[in-house]
């Protein structure tokens, strides 16, 4: 058996490599599964939070109103509020005792990350739209577009440009917090770990390696973010053409008209 402590870490590498690798695809699946569903739970709560009851709303449909926001409110409020660790027990085992759903694990996991996720992109996204100029949603809507209109066309691609960076931290934060779904059986990384670990009592050498694959995953995962966002933000220098303060716009505003003018003598 080894002697040094690299010498268990290369060890239990050997021994235990297929189970890690499997954990580590877990987390990944149920992480990013739970971020891309949570988003959109997320988006569609914030979209239904900023619409306001319109002028000569009947008191129906301003009580409907008022009942969607208030339900949505408790369920930002209630998932915010308590720990995810919690969350997994009370549905896994809730929906097992009262409802007679044996959910599968994977299922149940997802399923609990995402409405957790879903409460804290609500606020985020909430967040990214009304960091919109007011000017925008008054211009879109004296053209005669309805409030999803507005929302999908206008409003929502710079609020997502602007949230981007939060919602690359919530998928980070998930890729570790989906360590405490164990609870449930999920045959995540951290999961795996206490298998291996069990075996030789060697808790500190297989608990560095399970931090050093979080530790490769979540940097992974913040280099890939920042290269979206600066894919997104498109080049540092651009020349907005047909201006008239900028005379390099100019200058290929009169060669696109000269070439514009040799067609039509050619043609």
């Amino acid at each position: 058996m080894p002697t040094t402590f690299f010498g268990w870490v290369g060890f239990l590498l050997e021994q235990y490599g297929p189970l890690f690798a499997a954990g580590t695809a877990m987390t990944l699946l149920i992480s990013l599964s739970g971020t891309v569903l949570g988003f959109i739970i997320g988006l569609l709560v914030a979209i239904v939070r900023t619409i306001e009851p319109p002028r000569g709303a009947g008191p129906v449909r301003r009580a409907l109103l008022g009942a969607a926001h208030a339900l949505m409110n408790v369920y930002i409020q209630v998932f915010r509020g308590t720990p995810m660790i919690v969350q997994a027990m009370v549905i896994y085992y809730g929906s097992m005792q009262y409802l007679g759903i044996d959910m599968d694990h994977t299922a149940a996991a997802i399923f609990v990350i995402s409405i957790n996720t879903g409460a804290y992109m609500a606020e985020i996204i909430r967040g990214g739209i009304i960091s919109v100029d007011k000017g925008q949603f008054e211009a879109a809507h004296a053209i005669g577009m309805t409030h999803w209109q507005t929302m999908t066309t206008v409003v929502l691609p710079q609020a997502i440009r602007n949230i981007l960076p939060s919602v690359g931290n919530e998928f980070i934060v998930n890729i570790k917090d989906s360590s405490v779904l164990n609870v449930i059986a999920v045959s995540e990384l951290f999961f795996q770990a206490k298998s291996a670990a069990g075996t030789y009592f060697r808790y500190f050498e297989v608990y560095f390696i399970v931090a050093v694959i979080y530790l490769v995953l979540t940097l992974t995962v913040s280099r890939i973010l920042r290269f979206v966002e600066k894919k997104m933000d498109g080049p540092d220098n651009y020349v907005i053409h047909g201006s008239q303060s900028d005379s390099r716009a100019e200058i290929h505003v009169s060669a696109e008209n000269e070439r514009e003018a040799v067609k039509r003598w050619n043609a």
